[in-house]
């Protein structure tokens, strides 16, 4: 009986914590929700929305960043959100969309990785992982249908090419390699225009944090929804590396560094002008 009992247990192991949640709890999975029929033809629930984040190829790895604004309608709902995350040790997750759906998608992910990791003994390869997400993407999809949507970054570094990646996704899960870098949020076509000018091939790690944070504070200059640098509240941007040593937050002393040194530049260009 033993026997039979640990057999049983054994051909329901899944390396898919995901998989697990959808067989036999998935009332825990943060899609797994049904708004009511009056709540859906309704005006759109007022929820926090995450908003811009930038996620670019470095000389030996990629980086991410993310502005610390959520806003609801009109209004800031929170000045303090991260929206940059570990996915496990070598890759970095920025969220964008509804707030609530997409923290739980991001802890749910992290433990998604970690279950793999202790099943299976070893990591799951990038691009699984970016399967994976894409998958969870996908069952948010009658979510995103009633306007809850979730549209994330994911990026790491690839341990058998020796190289960082970078994808981007749609509501419907489908997911797209960048080669340069990429952004998503409300902010996006103002950081992505940063951006092109400011990128270029193999920059130094110290040049793409100060690239990442120049784009935020450009994208706040004309997205409300975005928030820059703040050195009153002593707020700066969420920003992750990932290289072959694995993923590392920046420290917030080199990021007030690095928002001085851009801000007295834009103020010098003023006062010349």
């Amino acid at each position: 009986m033993q026997e039979t009992t640990a057999n049983q247990v054994a051909g329901n192991a899944t390396s898919s914590f995901t998989e697990h949640l959808q067989r036999d709890r998935p009332d825990l999975l943060p899609y797994h929700r049904a708004m009511p029929a009056a709540a859906a033809a309704a005006t759109p629930l007022q929820v926090p929305h995450a908003t811009t984040i930038v996620a670019m190829s470095y000389g030996g790895g990629v980086l991410m960043a993310g502005d610390r604004r959520a806003t609801m309608g009109n209004v800031i709902a929170s000045r303090h959100i991260e929206k940059v995350f570990p996915a496990d040790r070598y890759s970095v997750l920025g969220i964008a969309g509804t707030a609530g759906i997409a923290i739980d998608l991001t802890r749910l992910f992290q433990v998604e990785l970690e279950h793999y990791e202790k099943i299976e003994g070893t990591l799951l390869s990038l691009d699984g992982k970016a399967n994976r997400l894409g998958a969870m993407i996908r069952g948010n999809l009658p979510m995103a249908l009633q306007g809850l949507a979730v549209v994330p970054l994911f990026a790491g570094f690839d341990t058998t090419a020796g190289v960082g990646r970078l994808f981007s996704y749609d509501v419907t899960g489908g997911r797209y390699e960048e080669r340069e870098h990429h952004t998503v949020g409300s902010g996006s076509v103002f950081a992505r225009g940063a951006l092109k000018k400011l990128w270029r091939p193999n920059l130094a790690e110290a040049e793409a944090v100060s690239v990442a944070v120049e784009s935020l504070y450009d994208a706040a200059d004309d997205d409300s929804a975005t928030g820059g640098p703040d050195p009153v509240r002593q707020l700066w941007p969420v920003v992750y590396t990932v290289n072959r040593d694995g993923a590392r937050r920046i420290p917030e002393s080199e990021l007030a560094a690095v928002a001085g040194r851009i801000i007295e530049a834009r103020s010098a260009e003023r006062r010349e002008a």
